[in-house]
C-alpha cells in the first residue's frame, strides 16, 4: 500500500483503496465485463446465424434482463461497475496500481497519461454502471438506436459534424492502442503473474478482436458525417454487422465472436489477476 505522505483528501482515497471490499467489489467490476463480452459474442453468433440482436453492451444486458433473476443480476453488475468506476478515480487521483508501494514510474509524463486513462475509464465504467441500471429497471434501450439518434441531431450543424469527427477519431485510436497492446503484449504488465501461455494467447487475441470492432466503429462515424446518414453510427453493432456484409461476412462474424469472447475470457483473468 502507498504511504501514507499524501494528506488530506488524498489520504483518504489512499486508505480507501487498502480497504480489501472495495478492492473484492472493484475486481468484480472485471468479472461482469467478461460475463457482457461473452454475452456480445453469443450475439455475434446469433447475428451471423440469421436471427439478429445487438452486438453491443445493451444486447448483452437486455439478454439478461429476460431471464429469471435478470434484475437482480443486473444490480448485481451496476454496483460492481460502480465500484470499478470509483477505483479509476482513486487511481487517477493517487497513481494506478494503488495498493502498490511507490515507484519512480509514479512521476513524469508517463504517471500523468496513466492517470488520464484511469479517469477515462472511471467515466466509461459510470456509464456501464448507468446502462445496467436503466435495464434493471426495464427503462434499457438499445445503444445503437441512441448512439443513431443523437449523431442526427449533431449532423445539424457544423459544429456538430466536427464533434462526431473527432469522437469517430477518439474511437478508432482507442481501438488501434487496443490492437497494439495485443500485438506487444503489453497487457501482461496489467497483471501480478509471471508469463502463461493461456493467459498470453487469449490476451492477444482478445484484444485484437476488440481493437479492430472498436477501429471499425470509428471509421462508421467518420463515413456517417461524410454520407450524412445517422444510420451509420451506431457504434460496435453498427461494426459488427457491416462486417457481416462483407465477402465471407458469416465466418467473419464467427472469428470476431470468439475474439471478443476471448477478451470476456480474459477479464475473468484480470479479476483474479490484475494489478490493483
Amino acid at each position: 500500500m502507498r504511504g501514507s505522505g499524501v494528506g488530506g483528501l488524498f489520504g483518504a482515497v489512499d486508505d480507501a483503496t487498502g480497504n480489501s471490499g472495495f478492492e473484492f467489489a472493484a475486481r468484480a467490476g472485471h468479472a461482469v465485463s467478461g460475463i457482457v463480452h461473452i454475452l456480445i459474442a453469443y450475439v455475434i453468433v446469433r447475428i451471423a446465424l440469421g436471427d439478429g440482436g445487438n452486438a453491443d453492451q445493451s444486447g448483452a444486458l437486455s439478454t439478461v434482463a429476460g431471464t429469471t433473476g435478470g434484475t437482480v443480476a443486473l444490480w448485481v453488475g451496476a454496483v460492481a461497475f460502480v465500484a470499478m468506476a470509483l477505483w479509476r478515480l482513486a487511481e487517477a487521483a493517487i497513481g494506478v496500481h494503488a495498493t502498490e508501494p511507490n515507484t519512480s514510474d509514479d512521476e513524469g509524463v508517463s504517471s500523468l497519461l496513466d492517470r488520464g486513462k484511469a479517469l477515462s475509464l472511471a467515466v466509461l465504467y459510470f456509464a456501464f454502471a448507468w446502462t445496467a441500471a436503466r435495464f434493471a429497471l426495464g427503462n434499457g434501450t438499445s445503444s445503437g438506436r441512441e448512439n443513431a439518434g443523437l449523431s442526427a441531431r449533431l449532423m445539424g450543424s457544423g459544429l456538430g459534424k466536427f464533434v462526431l469527427v473527432v469522437v469517430g477519431i477518439v474511437i478508432f485510436c482507442v481501438g488501434a492502442y487496443h490492437v497494439y497492446k495485443g500485438v506487444s503484449k503489453n497487457f501482461m504488465d496489467d497483471l501480478n503473474i509471471t508469463d502463461n501461455a493461456a493467459v498470453r494467447t487469449t490476451g492477444i487475441v482478445g484484444y485484437v478482436a476488440k481493437g479492430l470492432v472498436l477501429a471499425g466503429a470509428g471509421l462508421l462515424v467518420g463515413v456517417a458525417v461524410v454520407r450524412t446518414d445517422p444510420s451509420q453510427a451506431t457504434g460496435i453493432d453498427g461494426a459488427v454487422k457491416t462486417l457481416g456484409t462483407a465477402p465471407a461476412g458469416q465466418i467473419l462474424l464467427f472469428v470476431a465472436a470468439i475474439g471478443v469472447a476471448a477478451y470476456g475470457i480474459y477479464a475473468f483473468v484480470m479479476a483474479r489477476y490484475a494489478r490493483m
